[in-house]
């Protein structure tokens, strides 16, 4: 495995590789829903890149960039274990040189849930995607659908721009308890992550919900935030039942809906979803 740490650097490695090559965009500190990740795309790709940088264009304000956790030696070992070719571990300054003006906005579909609580975060994210893609220039470039809005964005991002990536959606993947892996989770005191589970406890009864044939909207917001606020330690930021690729809120359930989450276990805010009646 060979550690990249200029954009030179990995074009010169890129225009070597002959067969496919994945991409595996992160913000370090891996845990097991990268490392699927970054395992579909060494069994589908000839070549494997996988980005370690995390993005400060995407954090707000009042959001914990410097505290955001990292451990780089951690993740190269992780990397070299599974098999990775290339790891591209840029400084910010590599990405975004002095006088650097550009940044990219995908519409109507970065606007609601996230978007709404965290301005700007969906520019911040489709440009630095952007910019990986176009240094990399992956066959494939695989997410978590556990961000399930940030799936639609790049989804967004390249079928607007032309992109020529094919963007490969992976499962979440979750602790026995069914909460979402998360870098994040790392901030949960025991306490917290006893009550975390909750998140996964709603979109569990949103199945249930539509096992059981109902289609309105509404019934699966109000059950969903009737379970979440008897755990004393969760505060909701939104419960959301949307189309899936426009992220509009839904009156009736028509075709397939995205049932998506972000709560607040004390200081950590969580995010998880699950997609009903997609198949």
């Amino acid at each position: 495995m060979e550690v990249l740490r200029t954009i030179a650097a990995v074009r010169a490695a890129r225009r070597a590789v002959a067969g496919s090559v994945g991409l595996v965009p992160t913000m370090g500190y891996l845990h097991e829903g990268h490392l699927a990740l970054v395992e579909a795309a060494r069994a589908a790709d000839d070549c494997l890149f996988v980005s370690i940088f995390v993005n400060p264009s995407q954090f707000g304000p009042n959001e914990a960039f410097a505290t955001y956790p990292r451990d780089e030696e951690r993740d190269l070992e992780l990397l070299d274990a599974a098999g990775v070719d290339y790891v591209f571990l840029p400084e910010a300054s590599a990405i975004y040189p002095p006088g650097f003006a550009t940044t990219v906005d995908v519409g109507a579909v970065a606007e609601p849930l996230e978007g709404k609580f965290r301005p700007g975060h969906f520019r911040g994210v489709a440009t630095v995607v952007l910019k990986l893609l176009q240094i990399v220039r992956p066959d494939r470039a695989y997410f978590g659908q556990k961000d399930a809005q940030q799936l639609a964005v790049v989804r967004r991002l390249v079928r607007d721009l032309d992109l020529e990536v094919e963007v490969v959606a992976l499962p979440t993947v979750r602790d026995a308890n069914g909460l979402a892996l998360s870098s994040r989770n790392v901030r949960l005191s025991p306490v917290e992550r006893e009550a975390a589970p909750v998140l996964w406890q709603a979109l569990s009864l949103a199945r249930e919900i539509w096992t059981r044939g109902a289609r309105d909207a509404e019934t699966y917001r109000r059950r969903l935030r009737e379970l979440i606020d008897a755990e004393p330690l969760a505060r909701i930021d939104y419960v959301s039942v949307a189309d899936p690729e426009t992220l509009e809120e839904l009156e009736r359930i028509k075709g397939a809906a995205l049932i998506s989450l972000a709560v607040r276990i004390g200081e950590v805010r969580l995010i998880d979803n699950v997609v009903l009646g997609a198949d």
